[in-house]
């Protein structure tokens, strides 16, 4: 399990590259490598290693936000309780591990990027998926339809 610990996380726009990057932490210098630009009909270009990207905004609903997080190698403090009755106490108490993730950003809109054109929304995957997730979210935490509003809003997608 994950524990997210929100602190300082400052507002960004994930990108998904239709690429392979063989690197995983910070760049420096970004603004270097990556310069987008909004068109007039509001569509973001790119040139990413010399090849042109169209992008495509993909939207969270007003529900939701996102969470760029980072895994921690801190764990959260074990608590115990108090079982509610006796039977409980000769059941066997499985202990959790609970990692710590640090929110280091927060986003409302990820921007999927293609070669040679927009991504179509019914045909690429990320997309697809991310909506998928999406309507996943709603469904575990949102209203049930029968009007007894145990569900949650500000649900995080991440």
């Amino acid at each position: 399990m994950i524990a997210i610990h929100s602190a300082n996380a400052k507002k960004c726009t994930p990108n998904l590259l239709p690429a392979r990057l063989n690197h995983n932490g910070p760049v420096n210098d970004t603004a270097q490598y990556w310069k987008p630009e909004i068109d007039e009909e509001a569509t973001p270009h790119a040139y990413f290693r010399g090849r042109h990207l169209h992008g495509t905004p993909l939207a969270l609903p007003s529900t939701h936000t996102g969470a760029v997080l980072q895994i921690t190698d801190k764990n959260l403090p074990q608590t115990r309780t108090q079982p509610a009755d006796a039977d409980e106490e000769e059941e066997e108490q499985e202990t959790v591990e609970v990692k710590v993730a640090e929110q280091i950003g927060e986003f409302e809109e990820v921007v999927v990027w293609g070669h040679g054109g927009q991504v179509e929304e019914g045909q690429d995957m990320f997309i697809r998926g991310m909506k998928e997730w999406i309507g996943f979210a709603e469904a575990m935490h949102g209203e049930d339809g029968d009007g007894d509003g145990e569900g949650k809003e500000g649900t995080k997608t991440s």
